[in-house]
């Protein structure tokens, strides 16, 4: 047997489009107007609280706490799936 276990797999685009589906809502968002590499803040007009208010809800939702180092790191779609992927896949 190795030594190595495989780390859980985890559906990053799945991740991205539950991540998506919340920032349209609380951004009042349509789809075509959400590319996952836009920057919350300085492309979307999405302030600081309503930033919080979906890092809380994808916490809630997947049942982890993201790091507050990590934080300042999720501005946008796609930076907040890759931080869930990786703690996803330590769970």
């Amino acid at each position: 047997m190795e030594g190595k276990v495989k780390a859980k797999e985890v559906n990053l685009e799945k991740i991205k489009s539950e991540i998506r589906k919340i920032v349209m809502e609380i951004a009042e968002l349509s789809e075509e107007e959400l590319r996952d590499e836009a920057d919350f803040t300085n492309e979307l007009d999405i302030d600081s609280m309503q930033v919080l208010e979906i890092v809380t809800i994808v916490e809630k939702k997947y049942k982890v706490a993201i790091p507050e180092d990590k934080i300042p790191t999720c501005r946008s779609v796609q930076a907040i799936a890759e931080v869930m992927q990786e703690l996803l896949e330590k769970k």
